[in-house]
C-alpha cells in the first residue's frame, strides 16, 4: 500500500472511531447550496459589499472549508456530483440541462438520498432540481426516483423570477402561482416537511438547493434598501438577493434549534459553482457576483468557476471558528454522509468522492486520488483539471469555440465531447499562487509531465464512460 493511502485511510479510520462514540442515534443531514453564489460574495469569505450575517455566525459555529470545490462550473453537473459521488461527465450530464432536454441523471446512478433512504432515512429535496430535462414526466427519472421521497421542486430557475413563481411542483402536483420570494418559500417548505416529521425517531436528508441569486433575480425590498451605496444596475439588486438568502438560511437553523435537531444534525452550506458574469448574456445584467481573488468565474475550470464557499457544523465532529485548509469537493458529500451514517458505498461504479470525516476534524489527511474536472463548454481553454496536493494542472484546448455555456444540444455536442483533446498544459502552485498568474509549466517539466499524463489519462477516462446521448 502506498504511504500516503496508508495515512488517508489511517486518519479517516482515526476520526470514524472518534465519531463513533457519539450518541448511537444516525445523523440528521441538512445539504444546502446556493446557484451562482461566488466565493467573494460571502462576509466571512472576504466580501466587504455583501451582508452576510447568518452564514458568518455559521461559519464563526462550525468549520469554513478556504478550499472548497464545486463539482463543476456550472449547475446541472455539479449537482449530478454533489449527489452521486461522481464526477459529472461519468453519469453523462455534461452541461446545464435546458426544459425538454433527453439528458438527465440516468436512473443506474445511486444518489446519497437513495443510499440514505435504503438504511431508513426521511428524505426531502426543497428547490432546485436541474437534474432531468423532462420534469415531472415519467419519461425521465425524478427526484422520486432519486431517493427523494418527498420533493418540492422547480426544473431549473424560479419562474417568472424569484417573485411569486409559478413552476413549482410538489411530489408530481403542480403548485401554481405562490406568493413571496422563491428562499422564502423554499425554506418555508423544508420547516413544513420538518415540522410534519415531528417526533419521528427516524433520521433525516434534507436538501436545500435554493435558487439564488441566479438570474433572473427578484428581491424583496426591505433587502434593497439595505444598500443605499450600490451604484451600478442590478448591484443592489443582487446583494440584496444573497443577504435575502442568508436571512433565509438563518430562519431554517433556528428552526432545528427550536426543535431540538441541531445537536445531531451535519449541516453543510456551498454553492453550486463560481459568480455568474455581468452581462454575459443580456438578461444578466443584476449578475454583480464576485470570484474573491480568483481568476474567472462560472462556466470556467480556473479557480474562480470551482472554488466556492463552504461552511460545515456539526456539534462533537467539526470544532467551532474552525477553518479547512485543504481541499474539500461537492463528489466527498456522499462518501463522507455514508461514513457518518454507517452506509455502506456503492462500489459497481468508480466514485471520485472520500470519505473527509477526517478531515472535519481537523485531522491531516492525504487524498488517495486528486481531484479533478472536466467541461467541455468552458468560457476560456482549459477543459479539464487536476489538484494534487498544492499543485493544479489544466488541460486546454484551443479551439473550444463560441457559445459558452449555451443550451446542450446532443446531436452537436457530444461530437465536441468525444473529440476535444488537451493539446496543452498549464501549472500552477495554488499555496503559493492561488490566483493562478504563475503559469509554472517551463520551469516543472518533470511535474508537469507526470500530473499532465495523469490529467489526460482520467480525462479519456472519464469521457469514455460518460452517456452518449446521441443514443
Amino acid at each position: 500500500m502506498q504511504r500516503r493511502t496508508f495515512l488517508s485511510l489511517l486518519g479517516a479510520t482515526a476520526a470514524q472511531s472518534a465519531f463513533s462514540q457519539r450518541p448511537s442515534r444516525p445523523p440528521n443531514f441538512v445539504i444546502v447550496t446556493c446557484d451562482d453564489l461566488g466565493y467573494g460574495d460571502v462576509g466571512c469569505f472576504g466580501s466587504r459589499a455583501i451582508k452576510t450575517p447568518r452564514w458568518d455566525a455559521f461559519a464563526a459555529s462550525g468549520m469554513r472549508f478556504d478550499h472548497c470545490y464545486a463539482a463543476a462550473p456550472v449547475c446541472s453537473p455539479s449537482r449530478a456530483g454533489l449527489l452521486t459521488g461522481r464526477t459529472p461527465d461519468r453519469c453523462g450530464v455534461y452541461n446545464w440541462i435546458p426544459d425538454g432536454n433527453p439528458m438527465h441523471l440516468r436512473r443506474d446512478e445511486t444518489t446519497a438520498a437513495a443510499l440514505l433512504r435504503g438504511a431508513g432515512y426521511d428524505t426531502c429535496v426543497s428547490g432546485k432540481w436541474h437534474l432531468n430535462g423532462k420534469f415531472n414526466d415519467p419519461a425521465q427519472p425524478q427526484p422520486s426516483d432519486h431517493g427523494f421521497e418527498y420533493w418540492f421542486a422547480t426544473q431549473n430557475n424560479a419562474a417568472p423570477s424569484h417573485e411569486n413563481p409559478v413552476n413549482f411542483v410538489k411530489n408530481g402536483a403542480k403548485t401554481g402561482e405562490i406568493k413571496g420570494f422563491s428562499s422564502d418559500i423554499i425554506v418555508d417548505e423544508s420547516i413544513r416537511w420538518l415540522e410534519g416529521r415531528a417526533g419521528s425517531a427516524r433520521p433525516f436528508f434534507l436538501y436545500v438547493p435554493f435558487h439564488s441569486p441566479h438570474e433572473p433575480v427578484a428581491t424583496a425590498d426591505q433587502y434593497v434598501r439595505m444598500y443605499p451605496e450600490a451604484k451600478e444596475k442590478g448591484e443592489a439588486l443582487y446583494y440584496g438577493n444573497v443577504t435575502q438568502t442568508d436571512a433565509a438560511f438563518g430562519r431554517l437553523l433556528d428552526h432545528l434549534k427550536k426543535a431540538g435537531l441541531e445537536e445531531n444534525t451535519f449541516v453543510l452550506f456551498t454553492s453550486d459553482n463560481g459568480p455568474e458574469t455581468l452581462d454575459r448574456y443580456p438578461a444578466a445584467w443584476r449578475s454583480h457576483g464576485s470570484p474573491g481573488p480568483f481568476r474567472s468565474m462560472k462556466l470556467s475550470l480556473y479557480e474562480g468557476g470551482i472554488r466556492v464557499p463552504g461552511i460545515a457544523r456539526m456539534p462533537g465532529l467539526t470544532a467551532p471558528g474552525s477553518a479547512l485548509d485543504q481541499p474539500f469537493s461537492g463528489v466527498d458529500l456522499l462518501p463522507t454522509m455514508c461514513a457518518m451514517a454507517g452506509v455502506a458505498v456503492p462500489k459497481a461504479k468508480t466514485l471520485d468522492g472520500v470519505n473527509m470525516t477526517a478531515m472535519l476534524r481537523n485531522a491531516r489527511m492525504l487524498r488517495p486520488g486528486p481531484l479533478h474536472w472536466h467541461y467541455f463548454n468552458t468560457i476560456d481553454a482549459p477543459i479539464a483539471a487536476m489538484r494534487d496536493g498544492d499543485w493544479k494542472v489544466l488541460g486546454l484546448y484551443d479551439r473550444h469555440g463560441e457559445g459558452s455555456g449555451g443550451a446542450f444540444d446532443p446531436a452537436r455536442d457530444m461530437a465536441r465531447i468525444r473529440g476535444q483533446k488537451l493539446e496543452r498544459f498549464e501549472l500552477y502552485n495554488l499555496r503559493r499562487d492561488p490566483h493562478e498568474r504563475n503559469n509554472l509549466a517551463a520551469r516543472e517539466k518533470e511535474r508537469l509531465a507526470a500530473m499532465s499524463a495523469t490529467l489526460d489519462r482520467i480525462h479519456r477516462e472519464v469521457r469514455t464512460e460518460g452517456w452518449d446521448w446521441r443514443n
